[in-house]
């Protein structure tokens, strides 16, 4: 697939704001000159165009599968798709949170928003979706999370519990001292590690085992909160995910009714369990789930449903942008950074649901959409 360059930014845009560069760092105005951000005009530069509205650095959907649908790896052409989906909704920075594709080739198509890519799930065998996750038997754990650490940009995702269905409900996949061994060894690779996790019996594990990130969360304690919050380790609560759970819950009714029971009993105190974490201390994080049975480019729909669980808007906005790019790594919308932000017209700190409609897009210095 042919590398996609947008004409370059020759273009002053000036940004007449508010832009909301990070917390309690609220600017008038700005522009982006040959693509980067800039707090004061330019000398000898003519401004080619003037944008007005509510500037906020581009989204961040911490928890994201492209390359990935309902029934596994899809081809470059979808990829690509599922990668604009997002951009038009205002992600420009993508934490793939596992994938069976190799989607490294979007890292050079500069229309696309920015990848982290965390190679792919790490499951053991029928212990999680088909066509998904590299299975492997324990022992081969820490080997194989040195070499998905290799072949990613910095992160390994774990599957950290399933449906055993011998047993008929969750439980982990790995022993705790296994585990350890494994984290240390994408450590090693100077990769982080996050862990799909429903069940509250793997989270200790985790926890002691040096895990830098938890995605749903939904069986964690509150006890088990703290520890997280005090080790500095975030979570993706990925509501929309949760949404599907009395699916699952009906679809194991009658094999397994102590699964099913679970399922329903996380899904009903979903919004107890975020609002726990944020008591607790926990930084959360926004995350869509996207690829398998959620489409992209709902991370607006994500922070929603954050809000309506009780976490205040202005809080899921730092949450899904400069937040987010602080744990990745990656500028905000600092002097010189690149200009890759949001425009909207009207506060998203106001009323959450303002991310839905954004104005313009611009990555990369350049407007992209809508």
């Amino acid at each position: 697939m042919d590398t996609v360059v947008p004409g370059a930014p020759t273009d002053v845009l000036h940004l007449a704001g508010p832009v909301l560069v990070g917390d309690d760092d609220v600017r008038p105005e700005a522009w982006v000159v040959d693509g980067r951000m800039a707090f004061a005009p330019p000398e000898g530069r003519s401004v080619g165009a003037r944008v007005d509205g509510v500037v906020v650095p581009g989204l961040v959907d911490v928890h994201c599968h492209v390359g990935l649908d309902s029934g596994g790896a899809v081809d470059p052409d979808l990829s690509l798709k599922q990668a604009h989906l997002n951009r038009d909704a205002g992600t420009l920075l993508i934490r793939d949170a596992g994938s069976p594709s190799d989607t490294s080739f979007l890292q050079g198509v500069l229309n696309t928003p920015r990848l982290i890519r965390a190679g792919r799930f790490i499951a053991r065998p029928k212990r999680y979706l088909r066509h998904y996750a590299r299975e492997i038997e324990v022992d081969d754990l820490p080997r194989v999370m040195a070499e998905e650490a290799r072949k990613g940009d910095g992160w390994v995702k774990i599957i950290a519990d399933w449906i055993d269905r011998e047993v008929g409900d969750l439980t982990p996949l790995w022993p705790a001292k296994v585990l350890k061994e494994g984290i240390k060894a994408a450590h090693d690779e100077g990769a982080r590690v996050t862990a799909h996790t429903f069940a509250t019996e793997s989270i200790d594990a985790l926890l002691d085992g040096g895990i830098d990130c938890l995605e749903h969360g939904t069986g964690m304690t509150t006890d088990q909160m703290a520890q997280a919050a005090d080790l500095g380790v975030p979570a993706v609560p990925t509501l929309l995910q949760i949404d599907n759970f009395p699916g699952y819950a009906a679809q194991g009714a009658e094999r397994f009714p102590e699964y099913s029971a679970r399922m329903t009993r996380m899904h009903e105190r979903r919004h107890e369990q975020v609002q726990a974490m944020r008591a607790a201390g926990m930084q959360l994080l926004l995350g869509t789930d996207a690829g398998g049975t959620i489409g992209h480019g709902r991370l607006p729909d994500e922070a929603a449903a954050l809000v309506e669980a009780g976490i205040p808007a202005p809080e899921v906005l730092a949450a899904a942008s400069w937040q987010a790019r602080a744990f990745l790594g990656v500028p905000s919308l600092g002097e010189g950074a690149s200009a890759d932000l949001v425009v909207y017209d009207s506060d998203p700190r106001d009323d959450i649901r303002a991310l839905a409609s954004p104005a313009h897009v611009v990555l990369r210095g350049v407007r992209v959409a809508p």
